[in-house]
């Protein structure tokens, strides 16, 4: 079974190898170097090994790598009690834990997106000669991780880490869209519709309709809502169980986004948003 531990220090990698069926080591380490990183390596190679593979059992594993049967159970042992690795009794074959599946994704969310999507936004800025945003969803907000800047003097500026409330963001409501009417009522509950200008979308009811709205068309817009004079054109970015993670847009003055360009600007930024999700692995859910 697996068993937490206390992330907060590091692991001499002697006690690693010299754990056994419990999940975490038997002292904290010390100023000493660390001599056995050999049992380290060897680790490594199989939880590799099985990774590739899928699901191993112990004689597969041991003659794959090379290594005594013995030396090989004790790592794979340490490697369970600390969730990387499982056990299966029925096959008697090991396969990845959820431990790794949770550092994996989290080296994944840390570059996937954002790196994906900066040729898209550099792309979005030079048909538009607008400014490109990619922002996610965190604690109720929107928050900005991404942005490619005009050329032009005036233009909208969101500081990576910078934050926003998502009824009156473009990102924000094309996030919001996708909740079902149950999390959307929490989420007002919650975060409250706040007044920015004389265009924020306060009313309840208004918002229902303008994330219906959002979901038929697929791309949605900040008219003016969070400041006079700017307006913004967003999407969403999906990952591959079709839920939005990230949105894109194109933000600036509204004197540059008419009316009359808003369905163009649309369907540029949800095929950006598109070709995202597909560099990704991920996948858009029916429309409408």
């Amino acid at each position: 079974m697996h068993k937490n531990f206390d992330a907060s220090y590091s692991v001499a990698v002697s006690d690693i190898a010299s754990t056994r069926t419990r999940g975490r080591p038997r002292s904290r380490p010390t100023n000493k170097p660390v001599t056995n990183v050999k049992a380290l390596e060897r680790a490594l190679i199989l939880l590799r090994t099985v990774a590739d593979a899928d699901a191993m059992s112990l004689t597969d594993l041991s003659q794959r790598v090379g290594m005594p049967a013995s030396t090989a159970h004790r790592l794979l042992v340490t490697l369970q009690n600390f969730g990387y690795l499982e056990f299966n009794e029925d096959t008697q074959l090991w396969t990845i834990g959820v431990e790794a599946f949770r550092i994996g994704g989290s080296f994944s969310r840390r570059i996937k997106v954002v790196e994906a999507g900066r040729p898209m936004l550099r792309a979005l800025m030079e048909q538009t000669g607008e400014t490109a945003n990619m922002a996610v969803a965190d604690d109720g907000d929107v928050v900005f991780v991404s942005q490619v800047e005009t050329h032009e003097p005036i233009r909208a500026f969101h500081r990576p880490g910078t934050r926003a409330h998502m009824h009156s963001s473009g990102i924000g409501k094309a996030l919001l869209a996708h909740l079902d009417a149950e999390g959307l009522d929490k989420w007002m509950g919650r975060k409250g519709l706040s007044i920015y200008t004389e265009n924020t979308i306060a009313d309840p009811d208004e918002l229902r309709r303008e994330m219906a709205t959002i979901r038929e068309r697929g791309w949605a817009i900040d008219n003016e809502e969070r400041t006079l004079g700017m307006r913004c054109v967003a999407a969403s970015v999906y990952n591959e169980f079709g839920e939005a993670i990230a949105g894109i847009s194109v933000s600036g003055p509204s004197v540059r986004i008419p009316d009359t360009v808003l369905t163009e600007y649309g369907v540029l930024v949800r095929r950006a948003a598109d070709e995202i999700t597909e560099s990704i692995g991920g996948v858009a859910p029916p429309s409408g």
